[in-house]
């Protein structure tokens, strides 16, 4: 084997050992005896040159060479997990009887529905359309998404979703609303701004997880849209959101347009690398579906 190749089997020994820093507990979660993980990694080591692992009483520590490893590694590990996804899912391999051209499109529950639904509608029109799975997930969830393969697209929202790495089509622009129970004082205002909304007595602004952690405050902590549409009709609760969240809405909400925050723009993303036909017409209907989009910025009182 060339120097600089490496075969899935031993990225997976080093990392087993990088993550567990222990040869022991690494060796008994892959399934194998301690001495051949041992010498699986002594010859990744002879091979590669460098030395990956310290090695001392006190146990295994990474060296910088192994830091870099662990690092890239990962990252290659995921992308061949993802490949496998997208192979299987394209051939159908995934659902037995199913239809064998599957497209997964990601985006965040309850958001972009109009957008969604004539998109959905455009596509199923076209000649050959595949299979489209809707895959709801939680904020700024998508991007993960794509790179572990369990989606092939997704709609994504600047600027609260990072599209570093992906290709992608903007597909329309729109203000933002604060959402807040409809017996609120501040739900007759024709107009707020972000400083009054984010203090409000009594009413503090939901947090949703990022990163798998909250953000500081004293607003309530937000596992679903489901929760969140309740705490702000009971008035324990407010939210801020894209203006077309509007489709969602229950008659114990109000939504208020906000004039000072900055514009959301919908964007459909997709792997830099992918080279799916399916792929390709999806995002060819959502480009031909732009012009007729219906919410712009201001478009809503």
């Amino acid at each position: 084997m060339a120097v600089d190749t490496l075969e899935t089997r031993e990225l997976r020994y080093f990392m087993a050992v990088a993550e567990e820093l222990h040869f022991g507990r690494a060796a008994e979660r892959l399934g194998m005896a301690q001495p051949p993980l041992s010498r699986a990694i002594q010859q990744l080591e002879r091979r590669l040159g460098v030395s990956l692992l310290e090695r001392n009483r006190r146990g295994v520590s990474l060296t910088g060479a192994g830091e870099v490893l662990l690092h890239e590694g990962r990252a290659a590990l995921e992308a061949t997990a993802a490949a496998a996804r997208r192979t299987r899912r394209a051939g159908g391999a995934d659902r037995p009887g199913g239809p064998r051209n599957r497209l997964v499109l990601a985006l965040k529950a309850a958001g972009s529905h109009d957008l969604l639904q004539q998109l959905l509608d455009a596509y199923a029109a076209e000649p050959d359309a595949a299979e489209i799975e809707v895959l709801p997930c939680g904020m700024c969830e998508q991007a993960e998404l794509l790179r572990d393969g369990r989606a092939d697209v997704a709609l994504m929202h600047a600027p609260f979703n990072s599209l570093a790495g992906f290709d992608s089509e903007e597909l329309m622009t729109e203000g933002q609303i604060a959402v807040l129970p409809a017996r609120h004082p501040l739900a007759a205002r024709k107009t707020l701004s972000l400083d009054e909304v984010s203090d409000i007595p009594g009413l503090p602004l939901a947090r949703w997880p990022r990163h798998g952690t909250y953000p500081p405050g004293p607003g309530p902590e937000i596992h679903d849209q489901t929760q969140l549409a309740q705490l702000i009709a009971l008035g324990r609760t407010a939210a801020v959101f894209p203006d077309s969240a509007r489709a969602w809405l229950w008659g114990e909400h109000a939504a208020v347009p906000l004039t000072d925050a900055p514009p959301v723009v919908t964007h459909i993303a997709w792997p830099a690398h992918s080279r799916s036909l399916a792929l390709a017409g999806l995002v060819r209907t959502a480009a031909q579906l732009r012009p007729s989009l219906a919410f712009q910025t201001g478009a809503r009182p």
